[in-house]
């Protein structure tokens, strides 16, 4: 029998009804329940140029050699250029007024020979610039005053006078232009160049990665270039020197001063997180060779290190670049950096796990209660004590960060979301929970991949790499320092079935009222489930070995016997650096970085 008219409408109605309340609920659940994920745009110079046209400028940079600007030019000149139009703008820098009066007439002579030589140059494919100083500005003001680039399509090509370029350095730097700053797969705004010249890896890698910067021969992407020189500005507006201790640049500014620009550039590479595109070609062979003539930066004449790319080099690929996801990064020390590792699904922690050091301990690490100067303090200690393997717990709050550590190399995990992926989307009215369950599966998967375990907060600073709480004492596998809350599980067949899925998921089920109850770090909620399921833990009275921030006495050096120093998370950011200052453990600059660059053997 067909349904009335008003039955019909009424079954419309609360069908309309229950579809409104179902995509609510739907709503509120995804967007209120889940916090959002970082998300990825792109990037605005891709967006804006899309036919990938941009401005090439070499810029070199000239003093008194003209028998080297002479072969510099000349290798310029006959470079292949496909009828692309390349600008030229000679910079020339002024012989010191104070030369001696006998030489005033030599130096004027040589001085116009160079004008007169860069005067009859012909240049046909773009605009040819010569700027002639009035006065001596030395290498610093040649670099730093020669370019600031007008959008985010100006590149330039910085070369010195004692330069010679492959007849092939503009086709690779072009491609490399277009394949990793316009094509968004292959584009990371981490990147601010690449170095002309040769540096030797192993013989697969024809492209790799490095921060340092290169003068033989630089291109330079504009963003990072402008970032530099406002950096730069208020740096020396301000009075602060670019010392970065265990780089040789070190030396090199405490001699010359402001006649180098280098360890300016070096600094800011080191405190952004910036890396340089290097070549490595078969036979040493590169780009751009330097001869190392007698100048600002040679008493004599060297020359050169590097063979160049030329017409016989036809058995190099110049073409067909590597995804920038297959190409390596190394740092200052050149150990590998291992960029974007941020897991958001529990079962991709292998990933990170399978590179980690083998029989050393894992630290994972919250930083929920922790400033952000606070974790890269941390950090620093790592890299002083060699502490490589690490995992950083980071909520969504924690936004900053979330940007800063996986661009840097520092592994991550996504608290909400590896929550999410444990639970099946449950929400947690508490993050303290939600990062107690994280750690908890965590260590499971630690434990499962043969690693000890350390638990530890961003309030917590370890002064040593040795796993002092568990040294030494087979009694147990589980372990919490009395005075420093730290929480470390030692491997074995036992501690892996102990820390098994039952004893995950019964965790888990009891977090929120343990939290509840008892608050406080990983390190008490653990004691405290133990407790309540039976378990033995082993509470060790570390107070001896780890130092309270907020009473110590800042007047005395830290005892050697100080294996971790600790504070509580309410304790102000300022004292904690104040404090940490007196001591002697605060360890990075004004911009947040390492005051030293600390190489370890491999």
């Amino acid at each position: 029998m067909a349904p009335t008219p008003k039955k019909h409408h009424f079954t419309l109605i609360f069908l309309f009804f229950l579809f409104i309340l179902l995509f609510t609920i739907f709503l509120f659940s995804h967007y209120t329940l889940t916090p959002p994920l970082p998300t990825i745009t792109t990037p605005s110079h891709i967006l804006t140029q899309q036919n990938h046209t941009f401005t090439f400028t070499i810029k070199l940079l000239a003093y008194d050699r003209l028998t080297s600007l002479t072969r510099c030019l000349h290798s310029l000149s006959s470079a292949y250029y496909s009828n692309d139009t390349v600008h030229l703008h000679i910079y020339i820098d002024h012989f010191p007024n104070s030369s001696f009066p006998s030489d005033v007439g030599q130096k004027l002579e040589s001085f116009r020979d160079i004008l007169s030589f860069v005067d009859g140059f012909q240049w046909i494919h773009g605009v040819k610039l010569v700027h002639y100083r009035t006065a001596n500005v030395g290498l610093q003001a040649q670099w730093l005053e020669a370019w600031w680039p007008v959008d985010d399509h100006d590149f330039v090509f910085v070369v010195e006078d004692d330069l010679e370029l492959s007849p092939f350095y503009y086709l690779f730097l072009k491609r490399l232009i277009l394949f990793y700053y316009y094509d968004q797969v292959n584009f990371s705004p981490w990147i601010f160049g690449k170095h002309g010249n040769k540096m030797n890896l192993d013989s697969e890698s024809k492209l790799f990665l490095y921060q340092l910067v290169g003068t033989w021969g630089q291109l330079l992407f504009p963003r990072p270039w402008k970032e530099f020189r406002l950096w730069y500005d208020d740096h020396k507006a301000r009075g602060i020197k670019p010392f970065l201790e265990g780089m040789v640049t070190n030396g090199w500014y405490k001699k010359m001063g402001e006649r180098i620009w280098t360890p300016w550039f070096i600094k800011f590479i080191h405190s952004h997180g910036y890396f340089n595109i290097y070549t490595n070609f078969p036979q040493e062979r590169a780009l751009a060779v330097s001869h190392r003539d007698a100048g600002v930066n040679y008493g004599e004449t060297a020359g050169p290190d590097s063979q160049l790319l030329d017409e016989n080099s036809r058995d190099i690929d110049l073409v067909n670049m590597k995804p920038l996801s297959n190409i390596q990064w190394y740092n200052f020390c050149f150990r590998k950096v291992l960029p974007g590792r941020v897991i958001k699904v529990l079962d991709d922690i292998g990933s990170i796990l399978h590179s980690m050091e083998l029989q050393k301990p894992i630290l994972l690490v919250s930083v929920s209660q922790a400033s952000e100067k606070a974790v890269n303090n941390l950090i620093c200690h790592f890299e002083r004590l060699n502490i490589r393997n690490y995992i950083f717990i980071v909520p969504q709050r924690k936004s900053d960060l979330l940007r800063y550590l996986p661009r840097s190399g520092h592994p991550v995990i996504l608290t909400e979301s590896v929550f999410d992926s444990i639970t099946g989307g449950k929400n947690s009215r508490h993050e303290l929970i939600s990062e107690t369950v994280v750690q908890a599966y965590v260590i499971q998967k630690c434990l499962e991949s043969w690693f000890d375990a350390w638990v530890i907060s961003g309030n917590m600073l370890p002064l040593t790499n040795n796993p002092l709480l568990v040294a030494g004492d087979r009694t147990t596998d589980f372990y919490v320092g009395k005075g420093s809350r730290h929480f470390a599980v030692r491997i074995s067949s036992s501690s892996r079935n102990i820390w098994g899925d039952v004893f995950v998921e019964r965790l888990a089920d009891m977090t929120e009222s343990l939290v509840s109850r008892y608050g406080g770090s990983f390190g008490d909620i653990i004691e405290k489930f133990f407790e309540n399921i039976g378990l033995r833990l082993k509470v060790v009275d570390d107070t001896g070995v780890s130092l309270k921030l907020e009473t110590a006495d800042v007047n005395q050096s830290v005892s050697t016997d100080t294996t971790m120093i600790t504070w509580s998370p309410s304790t102000d950011a300022d004292i904690v650096r104040d404090r940490l200052q007196q001591l002697g453990m605060w360890i990075i600059d004004g911009d947040s970085s390492c005051k030293a660059v600390v190489c370890h053997q491999s």
